[in-house]
């Protein structure tokens, strides 16, 4: 399965004084696209949520290329990079087009995720549902050892 992509135009107010975007809105977009992408998936947040689980941000590494800039349209690809017993990695990808219109990578990252209940028990196995919509690891990125 290809990877999911959520379109983005960039904002004024997420831009720096240097004319791109500020780091920490990448990580607003890739929760918004990790919604999105669990939605496409049959999973919407609430349902996860009625169900008794959430998910917490654990881990997270981005690595830049290139930046993006106000009114530039990009999109936020995501894919399943791999799944735990209670934890899962998803693969992020900012992709727009360069000069000639070809589509390049703007910024790469891999956030781990751990499964909680919403009870406030802590950290429980990935349940099927979850799994369901996370599907088999199909990584962006090359897995670390």
């Amino acid at each position: 399965m290809a990877s999911f992509e959520f379109p983005i135009r960039v904002r004024y107010h997420e831009v720096d004084a240097q004319g791109v975007v500020f780091n920490a809105w990448y990580l607003a977009w890739f929760d918004e696209a990790m919604t999105e992408f669990l939605e496409s998936r049959g999973l919407t947040y609430r349902a996860m949520l009625d169900a008794g689980y959430d998910v917490q941000l654990v881990h997270t590494e981005l690595d830049w290329r290139a930046g993006v800039g106000w009114g530039e349209d990009v999109v936020v690809a995501v894919s399943t990079a791999r799944i735990g017993r209670t934890s899962f990695a998803l693969d992020f990808q900012v992709r727009a087009l360069d000069d000639a219109g070809e589509r390049i990578v703007t910024c790469d990252c891999r956030t781990v995720y751990v499964v909680i209940a919403v009870d406030g028990s802590g950290k429980q196995e990935v349940p099927a549902l979850i799994l369901n919509a996370l599907g088999d690891p199909e990584p962006l990125m090359p897995l670390r050892p």
